[in-house]
């Protein structure tokens, strides 16, 4: 006779989470966060940052989104760098307070670009893919997506790049 084997204990709170939902009437709500990697697996280097921040291309602009199903700008750079292990802050003006601000012509992939794109503080953030391109999650109704440095509109509202990760 084979004696069972002991359940983790997370099945057993998703188990009561989903009978106390049913209880009550309602359809459980269960949001699947995605793994983060183990320490050792961590990579902080900008060509990874960059690699994480593409295989989100395409995910929906959601204001307060910190999630693959919706992003706003700084929740994407948040939920990026999380993916490597870094911490920053989850809002663009704390962003723009951390890591070495880089100059213009050194900018490099994973640096964090800064915009101006209402008055003259930082109100946008994305993700450097090299000098000439970013990815970034723009505005309501948008994805998120590559969009080049020097386009008119963002070439006048660029404020600053900062470093946060070693290369």
């Amino acid at each position: 006779m084979t004696t069972p084997q002991p359940r983790p204990a997370f099945l057993w709170v998703v188990a009561v989470a989903i009978l106390a939902s049913a209880c009550a009437g309602q359809q459980p709500r269960v949001r699947v966060l995605p793994p983060v990697p183990p320490p050792a697996a961590r990579t902080s280097g900008g060509a990874a940052v960059v690699r994480t921040a593409e295989s989100l291309l395409g995910a929906p602009y959601r204001e307060g989104g910190a999630l693959p199903d919706g992003f706003d700008c700084s929740g994407l750079v948040n939920y990026v760098f999380a993916r490597h292990g870094i911490n920053v802050p989850r809002d663009v003006r704390r962003q723009a307070t951390i890591g070495v601000p880089v100059a213009r012509t050194d900018i490099r992939p994973g640096d964090l670009l800064f915009f101006a794109t209402t008055g003259s503080d930082p109100t946008h953030v994305a993700i450097a893919m090299d000098g000439r391109r970013f990815i970034h999650a723009p505005k309501n109704g948008g994805v998120v997506r590559i969009e080049s440095l020097a386009s008119s509109y963002w070439a006048k509202r660029f404020l600053e790049a900062r470093r946060i990760q070693p290369d």
